[in-house]
């Protein structure tokens, strides 16, 4: 992988896609937010992985469904020019009320190669 120490940088020094990604997933804009992955990505979430955009366009679109919340951006840090994480605090009626989420992405062609959310 790589062993890179990630550093803290503003959230506005995202690229644009991954920011793009966050604004349209956060309006629940499925349509918009799948066009920032690649053909052959995959997403990683509550322990299950999904692969290319349709799986990860089914999965927005329950994702966004599930459960209400509120979603605020605390951190982001850049790995290498590939590398990101994006720290998102959440609260809502999902169990526990709270919790806070590395988005941990990775870039290929200035598009989402891979998203890893983790707490």
């Amino acid at each position: 992988m790589h062993d890179h120490q990630p550093r803290t940088i503003t959230p506005d020094a995202l690229p644009e896609v991954i920011t793009r990604y966050l604004r349209a997933h956060h309006a629940h804009d499925t349509a918009a937010a799948v066009t920032a992955f690649a053909g052959d990505a995959t997403v990683i979430d509550d322990g299950n992985t999904y692969r290319g955009t349709d799986a990860i366009e089914r999965w927005l679109g329950r994702s966004a469904t599930e459960f209400t919340y509120t979603v605020h951006l605390t951190g982001a840090q850049q790995t290498d020019t590939d590398h990101y994480i994006a720290t998102h605090h959440l609260e809502g009626d999902f169990p526990g009320g709270a919790i806070d989420l590395r988005y941990q992405f990775t870039l290929r062609d200035d598009l989402i190669e891979q998203l890893v959310i983790r707490p």
